[in-house]
């Protein structure tokens, strides 16, 4: 069985920022978080969750935490498979990707669809995704708004800070299909 997800990211518009991929049924929900790291060009370098309507939500399905901090029980995301939670087409779910940015992506099964495969795929996208550590849908709009404008104090130096070369520009629209399906694929 494969599912056909699109996923987009919460609270960024003008552009959208989204993506939609097909993923096998058996693949675990870790290997889904990989999925989508490839797909929006994340680091994998923060935490993660999955759940119906994000935080306070069950079931939560992420690493464990051994800290004894959270009084919640979290699924382990390793042991458990996409088929056991995803059964119906039209089911919603969040993802949240770094939980101090508070990356938050809606999920929404499209199409349940017969048939078998190893890998992941990249079926379409559009948005540039928002650069790893810009502070969350908040910090990206005042990004993008800082180098609308070069005569911004701080233009100079959020083109620095995102190894920007002098005469480039942030291409909000910017969606690399061919490079992105193959990172999808490498999963």
């Amino acid at each position: 069985m494969l599912l056909q997800f699109k996923i987009q990211l919460h609270n960024i518009a003008k552009p959208p920022v989204w993506r939609k991929v097909l993923v096998p049924a058996h693949f675990s929900f870790d290997k889904f978080h990989s999925v989508i790291q490839e797909a929006f060009g994340w680091y994998d370098a923060h935490l993660y969750q999955f759940s119906p309507k994000g935080f306070n939500s069950s079931p939560q399905i992420g690493i464990p935490d051994d800290s004894g901090w959270d009084d919640e029980e979290i699924i382990n995301s390793k042991k458990i498979k996409l088929s056991e939670i995803f059964t119906e087409k039209g089911q919603k779910f969040t993802y949240i990707y770094d939980f101090g940015d508070y990356w938050q992506h809606n999920i929404t099964l499209e199409e349940i669809k017969r048939g078998t495969a190893k890998k992941a795929e990249l079926l379409d996208g559009k948005g540039a995704c928002p650069p790893e550590d810009c502070g969350g849908a908040g910090g990206y709009e005042w990004m993008r708004e800082v180098l609308s404008n070069p005569e911004n104090k701080e233009y100079e130096s959020m083109k620095n800070w995102l190894g920007m070369e002098e005469n480039e520009t942030w291409d909000v629209a910017y969606f690399d299909k061919e490079a992105t399906t193959i990172a999808v694929k490498s999963v």
